[in-house]
């Protein structure tokens, strides 16, 4: 395996608009995630056209950070609130709502 292949690889995906990308789909997955009756399947089919006109690199940058968002946004609801945000989040509630 030639590792200058993963260099031109991080240094594609390393970029200032890829960073804003992900913090913006990060947050907004955050968003969708703690309200409950969103989720990060939903929120990945709205976003989905506006990543038709980006790189392809950006745009799954940014569909990749917001389902991730959404995944984690949904155990805050879930631990804080005992309402999963997410139907992932369901069995959190169990455990997670005790603890708090």
């Amino acid at each position: 395996m030639d590792t200058s292949l993963i260099v031109v690889g991080l240094v594609n995906v390393i970029t200032l608009t890829n960073i804003s990308l992900i913090l913006g789909g990060t947050l907004l997955g955050l968003f969708v995630g703690a309200m409950p009756g969103l989720s990060a399947t939903m929120a990945l089919a709205l976003l989905l056209p506006l990543t038709y006109n980006m790189d392809p690199a950006s745009g799954l940058s940014m569909l990749a950070a917001l389902y991730v968002g959404a995944s984690y946004g949904g155990s805050i609801s879930a631990i804080l609130l005992r309402t999963p945000g997410t139907p992932s989040a369901a069995a959190t509630v169990l455990d997670g709502y005790p603890l708090s």
